[in-house]
């Protein structure tokens, strides 16, 4: 009896001096919220190390276990305030939240395409904002190509366009466009003027759009268009018997009849006898002003919808057995792409309603409304996203950064952000109950319980936020704006997500488990349920954790599962590696047009028809008197255009209509008329002084002069005596190549071209100061930076986040795996996209910056939890790690990829290329995250921190042991065979 007591009376006195000796910073501060009290025996406190201090720990190490516990301090006070005032903290977290959301009433919306995706400070800016100065935008532009019907026809017997039928119908659409007027603010507009002279209608005024000139108000209207040969006029084409005479009066060369008549044939005298298509373009006057970060011009608007198009839409259908008809307006883009954005916002609200059922049906231990459910904390995951967007936007805001239509991909990046930290701080809930039941837990209880499970998980979604966080915040200051902006509301999101996470949704569970222990229905938490008769006898273990226990980790753990991981990783990465060399940078502008629209199809035509027409090219010429001085080499400045067709600068071949040169034309109307209109000119054919030069060519090239068509081409001072400017127009072809069996515009060779047109003005010395312009030349200064901007951006972003995991991981080997991990499956990615046909452009740029984000949070997970997992065998440390987080970061993975997963069914080429380039990180991500992280953890891991909690007792027997590990012993374990050694009898009675 007395061996029974004295064997009890050692072990307690042992046990009392173990706890006082082990008791961690946590169990210490929950001993003082007690205020003396005896400590429930229901809490589980915080593990004592497993590994006994030793004098052999390294400086690094000391310094890894400081951070480590400084952060779960940290976290563990916030716990322990939020579990004690979950509904204070929830009323100051809306407040705050709804605060900063009022700040998106400046919210600064931008839409226009050179606002958004030109590199700042560019040479091409500069560019056009001389030539704007010297001739700001003057037309809107609209095209028609009309082609046979007949043109799939193998024998191509019927597919000649240039019927006198056709050509009929033909001159009905245009009548029906030049005299239909439309209605705007109670006024109507016409395209042509209503008399000659009046200046009236919508038509860009240049002249020169009749064969032979007439007092006809569209004889001033600029229309390229081979139905002038007859002046528009439908009664004189009926009464022509021979319409190839006719249109053979169009041009002098044959390059004149190819810029409008696609697929032309001529004989051997050169006389057209066939085409395949018409192109008839028409020109308004620009009327456009800026109205909350959109060009607006209502005016033309309205007349391009209920004229131009219902014209063109109508003639479609009336002619639908004879004729195609492929068509463009200016509004054609905004109609398109906004109709497209429009329609697919449903997608958004699909994927948040896809994330509440996939996070209800995960978060809890049930899928139905029973004990175990978290339906209301689903509820509560989407609503914190839906907070954090609102705050973030406002702050973001308030700041004066401009929102994109890119920006609108913003709440799909968040939902999966924020739904992987609530399961991250869920599974900390429940791995803190396990063996506790729920009707045993009293308030102080649950509120430690909530302090301990946020400084678990604290760190964890610290380490995921802050380097997403830090990822986009330098890829913010990107040279494009779209892109800096994107990234910039993004860092801002992720702040406010990372914040709430750690306040607003803690308080909602504390909240939740107390509904849980009080048997209350979810979602209805007023009513009680019955009391299950099933005994609850704590947290279980869910099967997705007991499957990476019981089957995953000893498949990649063992000896052969090791070989074949890596083996496999490895030719993944070459794989990956070499679609990254092989990816290329192109204009994708095409693939933002939406496969079913009109605009495709215009597209389709032009390349068909019309493959040597594309970018218009300006040469502007400043400072009057060098013009000149130089007036003769301006005149013949065609001759050093020709022959650049086949070679960078690519300038197309000129000719009467896409070659236009004020100074040809005047110098043709002196040599011809000087004399008659009393222009004294010298031996050169010119006027003898400058101001006699900029008289006449003022007079020349007025509206209502001989040389109208050039009336846009010269810029005058104010009092017209001085000739500050003069644009010369010519014409690139078209720079296009199929890539995959997509025709895409060639960037390699369109950045070749403004290149060398930029020399060879240059290079122009005898001629007066010139550059060049072009509207394409501001998209392509972003081809030229965008693959720098990636692998900039991506390289700073990969280093940055190495740094952040080492700073809050604590461990250099962790965190340089963690890494590597990343980096690794970013290049993979890269791979992925050539191999899926994707390229890099202004839309997959931001995609894989995001890539960079969401792929750290499954391998950070994975990384830290190892770390806090105690043991000298690597084996079942990533064993525990991914039985403890697996689940986690799978389920957050797979709401991700379901949340985007309905994107794929958009038409829309930005939604379309987020979700694939989103599945390629959720899949890659987690498969690194998963699989070979653990494998390397496993062979390179360094040691646990020092408050590491003790792994599970068959957590070493599901792995394969490679060599004999002697039991991690507790402290207080040794301290009681300290106590057996000194006294055998109580080793003895305790045997008994």
């Amino acid at each position: 009896m007395s061996g029974t007591l004295l064997a009890a009376s050692a072990r307690s006195a042992s046990f009392l001096l173990s706890k006082s000796k082990s008791m961690s910073l946590f169990d210490k501060k929950e001993q003082q919220d007690d205020d003396g009290e005896e400590e429930s025996t229901t809490i589980t406190t915080t593990p004592s190390p497993t590994v006994p201090p030793s004098n052999n720990t390294s400086r690094c190490e000391r310094i890894s276990d400081r951070i480590d516990s400084s952060i779960s301090s940290f976290f563990y006070t916030i716990g322990n305030f939020v579990s004690s005032r979950p509904k204070l903290t929830i009323l100051i977290a809306l407040t705050i939240s709804i605060l900063c959301a009022g700040g998106m009433a400046m919210l600064n919306t931008e839409n226009r395409p050179e606002e958004l995706w030109v590199p700042q400070n560019t040479l091409a800016e500069e560019e056009g904002s001389n030539f704007l100065a010297f001739f700001p935008p003057t037309s809107r532009f609209q095209s028609v190509i009309v082609s046979s019907s007949e043109n799939g026809n193998e024998d191509n017997s019927n597919n000649n366009v240039l019927t006198k039928d056709n050509l009929i119908n033909i001159m009905k659409m245009h009548q029906s466009i030049q005299n239909n007027n439309s209605t705007y603010n109670n006024q109507n507009y016409t395209f042509a003027s209503t008399s000659f002279g009046s200046n009236d209608g919508l038509c860009t005024v240049a002249g020169g759009a009749c064969s032979n000139f007439e007092l006809k108000p569209i004889c001033l209207c600029l229309v390229i268009s081979p139905l002038k040969v007859w002046n528009y006029d439908l009664e004189r084409l009926e009464q022509d018997d021979n319409i190839m005479a006719t249109l053979n009066t169009y041009g002098k060369e044959q390059k004149d009849y190819e810029s409008v008549f696609g697929g032309s044939k001529f004989d051997e005298n050169g006389t057209l006898v066939s085409a395949e298509a018409i192109s008839l373009s028409y020109f308004l006057k620009d009327q456009s002003y800026l109205e909350g970060g959109s060009t607006v011009d209502p005016v033309n608007e309205e007349w391009e919808k209920t004229v131009f198009l219902a014209s063109v839409q109508s003639a479609q259908v009336e002619n639908e057995n004879t004729l195609n008809f492929a068509y463009l307006s200016t509004r054609s883009f905004a109609d398109e792409f906004g109709g497209e954005i429009t329609g697919d916002l449903i997608y958004v609200q699909i994927s948040y309603v896809i994330a509440f059922l996939f996070v209800g049906a995960t978060l809890g231990s049930k899928l139905s409304c029973g004990i175990g459910s978290r339906w209301a904390m689903s509820l509560s995951a989407i609503f914190l996203v839906a907070l954090s967007t609102v705050a973030g936007f406002g702050v973001a805001s308030l700041a004066g950064l401009l929102y994109g239509p890119v920006h609108s991909v913003l709440p799909f990046v968040l939902l999966g952000i924020g739904v992987d930290d609530a399961f991250v701080i869920a599974n900390a809930f429940d791995r803190e109950r396990e063996g506790v039941a729920r009707a045993t837990e009293d308030d102080t209880s649950l509120i430690k319980r909530g302090a301990r499970a946020l400084s678990r998980a604290g760190a964890s979604i610290t380490v995921t936020s802050l380097t997403d966080l830090v990822a986009f915040a330098i890829s913010s200051t990107s040279a494009l704006p779209a892109l800096a902006s994107f990234c910039a509301f993004a860092s801002i999101n992720i702040f406010f997500l990372w914040v709430l996470s750690a306040t607003f949704f803690v308080a909602c569970m504390v909240i939740d488990e107390k509904r849980q222990r009080d048997n209350r229905r979810d979602c209805l938490c007023c009513f009680t349920r019955k009391r299950d008769e099933v005994e609850d006898t704590g947290s279980k273990e869910g099967f997705i954790s007991r499957y990476f226990r019981q089957y995953h980790a000893p498949a990649i753990l063992s000896k052969p599962g090791k070989v074949c991981t890596l083996i496999f990783f490895s030719a993944l990465f070459a794989f990956g590696l070499y679609g990254t060399i092989k990816l290329p940078v192109e204009d994708s502008a095409r693939n933002f047009i939406p496969v079913d629209s009109y605009i495709k199809d215009f597209s389709e035509a032009a390349d068909e028809f019309f493959p040597s027409s594309g970018e218009t090219l300006y040469i502007t010429f400043t400072n009057g008197e060098e013009i000149y001085k130089s007036r003769e080499g301006l005149a013949t400045l065609d001759s050093r255009l020709r022959g650049l067709s086949e070679e960078p600068p690519y300038i197309a071949e000129p000719n009467e209509y896409n070659y236009q040169n004020v100074m040809a034309g005047l110098k043709d109307y002196l040599a011809a008329d000087g004399a008659s209109i009393g222009v004294v000119t010298g031996d050169d054919g010119w006027p003898t002084s400058y101001e006699e030069f900029v008289a006449t060519l003022r007079s020349y090239a007025q509206f209502m002069g001989p040389g109208a068509k050039y009336a846009q081409d010269i810029a005058l001072s104010a009092d017209g005596s001085t000739l500050e400017a003069l644009r010369v127009k010519a014409e690139y072809v078209r720079l296009t190549k199929t890539y995959r069996g997509e025709v895409l515009d060639d960037a390699s060779r369109q950045i070749a071209a403004m290149d060398a047109t930029r020399s060879m003005v240059n290079s122009w010395t005898d001629l007066a100061p010139a550059f060049p312009y072009s509207a394409k030349f501001i998209d392509i200064e972003g081809f030229k930076i965008i693959n720098t901007e990636l692998y900039r951006n991506v390289g700073l972003a990969i280093l940055a986040v190495g740094i952040i995991v080492l700073i809050t991981v604590a461990n250099i080997v962790t965190a340089l795996l963690i890494t590597v991990n990343v980096a690794f499956c970013i290049i993979e990615i890269l791979g992925a996209m050539f191999a899926l046909g994707l390229v890099i452009d202004s839309v997959s740029v931001i995609n894989i910056v995001l890539a960079v984000g969401l792929s750290i949070d499954y391998s950070a997970h994975i990384g830290h939890c190892f770390m806090v997992k105690g043991g000298t065998n690597n084996n079942a440390r990533a064993t525990e790690s991914l039985a403890d987080i697996g689940a986690s970061v799978l389920n957050g993975a797979l709401s991700t990829f379901l949340a985007v997963a309905v994107l794929l069914f958009s038409k829309s080429y930005v939604f379309r290329t987020l979700a694939i380039q989103f599945a390629l990180t959720v899949a890659l991500g987690v498969f690194h995250g998963l699989v070979l992280l653990p494998v390397l953890l496993a062979l390179f891991g360094p040691k646990p921190f020092a408050s590491a909690e003790p792994i599970k007792e068959d957590a070493e027997a599901t792995v394969e042991k490679e060599e004999p590990i002697s039991p991690v012993k507790t402290q207080h374990e040794v301290e009681m065979e300290d106590t057996f050694a000194e006294n055998p009898r109580v080793q003895q009675s305790s045997t008994l």
